[in-house]
């Protein structure tokens, strides 16, 4: 298993999470209702929490699994990136709905990835 593949993708994630954050407080303000900026930085925390576990997995090798890597991975990219279609697209008048149901898929995933680490440790 790749050390470095872990903390690749964790501070590639967390740096994205970095500036789609500023990118909401300063860029989207104006644009979006609180609602929408509400659920962009829904987006933007799990997508940091989330990093932060790639990184921290990354350090422990011998605990973690790929499994977990692609189930964090993935979780980010189907729970945050679909939050930031949904949010940007209905901003625009025009919501990707189709994105609605691929949310919960990536929490699905991010419950997985939590439950490998406490089967793991158990």
């Amino acid at each position: 298993m790749s050390q470095q593949l872990f903390i690749i993708t964790g501070s590639v994630f967390g740096m994205l999470a970095i500036i789609l954050g500023a990118f909401g407080a300063h860029a989207l303000k104006k644009k979006l209702s609180e609602d929408q900026l509400k659920s962009f930085e829904t987006g933007v925390k799990y997508q940091m929490y989330h990093a932060i576990v790639l990184l921290i997995l990354g350090f422990n090798q011998e605990f973690s699994t790929y499994t977990m890597y692609w189930c964090f991975t993935l979780g980010i990219v189907l729970f945050s990136f679909s939050i930031y279609g949904l949010v940007l697209s209905d901003a625009k008048g025009k919501k990707l709905r189709f994105l609605g149901p691929i949310t919960p898929i990536g929490g699905l995933l991010f419950v997985i990835g939590w439950l490998l680490i406490l089967l793991r440790a158990l």
